[in-house]
């Protein structure tokens, strides 16, 4: 006897990549059907629901009438059900003919689900709908390799996902994962296995690029920007590696046979490196290690950007991300990994260059050679490069509410169909649209919760207000009584 329960029968013209069916049963958005046909079970996903009753057809608008019309009508209402092929359940190919109509719709069983779901190497979450017992895995060697994207507006379950995804690649896989926190999020959280990176930098391996961004010299410099060069040049050929100390004895040097012109010109990068020296002494260290010696290889590694501005971190970025490909080009000790860039639309933004950007991208078109994954995390994709966005063959799409940003989505995804994007504003907090090479069919899952540690949520303000009220009564408080204590002391 069948296990799968028959939910609706075909209708009208169909195609091997949809058709429509009818029933009498509402089925769910997201639901996974199985239709037979032609030798052949294919399984597809229910992408659109109407529900209509013939009687009432949207050409009556007296109340009293439709009223009357459901007294005598009571069961007339039926739904119309939109179905999206994704493949036959034993190979997942899609068919080349459509089903004709007349074809029964059966729910698929949770024997098939679990058939598709359970192929993979971590276990992210649950389908939507459907049993409860499907749990969701997903091919990590296809998600490191062909990149990822996570994809929500703020508070729909970001962070919290991309805490599952390093948990389980660090604890299951002994993955290497890297993490840059640019909310101090991830530094609060509890792994299994976790190292904690300062943010520091050996000026010693700064690269020119890297040195003019943090100098803050503009592009249309051209002199300053010549200036730095011949400074940078000579005395990385002298010393054989960058001391930002010897670059200012080196143009105090040369101010002496200078023009007036290229005097000014040469005090100005002087001044703007003895600011920096001493602006950012904090995270410019000559005896601390390469960022990539501080990887831990099977941990889940996090660098606090928190405390840093936006210059800063970009460089932090570009810097970590240079070396990380350089050392797996060169096939050293640094195992493959997985680089997790929160705040992507910051670092590679649509409409700016920054040197992240220019570094994400080249990593994202060539990483997979060498065993680098990127994992670009953003609430704001329309703000996110395009080109970068476009090489993740893989996106986590959570609650997405502006059309502006549905719109840039799925122009990077050929994978996210209109009846997908349609519903990106209804999902619930965790909730998402799992799609990509990393699983076999477009998925709504409801990411697992991470509970070892409270993170990325919202203040509670109305708590915090109590608390400064009640500081602020007693400071008002203990200040009365100081000026009554002067009073007796000095008989006022």
């Amino acid at each position: 006897m069948r296990k799968e329960k028959e939910i609706g029968i075909c209708i009208g013209d169909a195609t091997p990549v949809e058709v429509i069916f009818v029933s009498k049963e509402l089925p769910k958005f997201g639901e996974y059907v199985i239709l037979e046909y032609n030798d052949m079970k294919i399984l597809g996903m229910i992408s659109h629901l109407v529900v209509k009753n013939p009687s009432l057809n949207g050409d009556i608008f007296d109340p009293n009438e439709i009223e009357k019309i459901l007294e005598y009508e009571k069961t007339s209402n039926f739904i119309l059900a939109k179905v999206r092929l994704l493949g036959d359940v034993t190979n997942m190919r899609m068919p080349r003919i459509p089903p004709p109509p007349g074809t029964k719709v059966y729910r698929a069983g949770k024997d098939v689900l679990k058939k598709i779901f359970s192929t993979g190497h971590i276990k992210i979450g649950k389908l939507v709908h459907g049993d409860e017992d499907i749990d969701v895995y997903i091919d990590a060697q296809k998600m490191v390799c062909r990149h990822l994207a996570i994809l929500a507006i703020t508070g729909s379950g970001k962070s919290n996902t991309v805490c599952v995804i390093s948990e389980e690649l660090s604890k299951k896989l002994n993955g290497t994962v890297l993490i840059f926190d640019m909310h101090s999020e991830y530094v609060r959280t509890e792994f299994t296995k976790k190292k904690v990176i300062e943010p520091k930098i050996n000026p010693m391996y700064l690269s020119f690029d890297e040195l003019k961004i943090l100098l803050k010299i503009d592009e249309k410099a051209y002199v300053q920007e010549r200036i730095l060069r011949e400074a940078y040049n000579e005395v990385k050929r002298k010393h054989g590696y960058i001391n930002l100390r010897e670059i200012c004895n080196y143009l105090e040097k040369t101010l002496i046979k200078a023009t007036s012109d290229e005097k000014r010109a040469r005090i100005a990068v002087l001044s703007k490196l003895e600011d920096f020296i001493d602006r950012y002494k904090t995270i410019m260290d000559e005896h601390c290690k390469r960022i990539v010696e501080e990887i831990e290889a099977g941990y889940v590694n996090v660098i606090d950007l928190g405390e840093v501005d936006e210059n800063v971190a970009d460089v932090i970025v570009s810097h970590s991300l240079r070396n990380i490909l350089n050392e797996r080009k060169n096939r050293s000790t640094l195992p493959p990994i997985f680089c997790v860039i929160e705040e992507a639309h910051i670092l590679a933004p649509k409409d700016d260059n920054t040197l992240s950007k220019y570094w994400i991208s080249r990593i994202a078109r060539e990483g997979r050679k060498f065993g680098i994954g990127i994992c670009l995390v953003s609430q704001r994709p329309k703000g996110l490069d395009p080109n970068a966005l476009s090489q993740c063959n893989n996106m986590i799409i959570m609650r997405l509410v502006e059309p502006s940003d549905q719109k840039h989505v799925q122009h990077a995804s050929e994978r996210l169909s209109d009846d997908l994007l349609v519903h990106l504003p209804s999902l619930n907090i965790g909730e998402a649209v799992v799609l990509g090479l990393m699983i076999k069919v477009p998925a709504l899952v409801r990411i697992y919760k991470y509970n070892k540690k409270a993170f990325g949520s919202d203040p509670d303000i109305i708590e915090e207000w109590k608390i400064f009220e009640k500081r602020r009564i007693e400071e008002k408080k203990n200040e009365i009584e100081k000026i009554k204590e002067l009073n007796e002391l000095y008989g006022f």
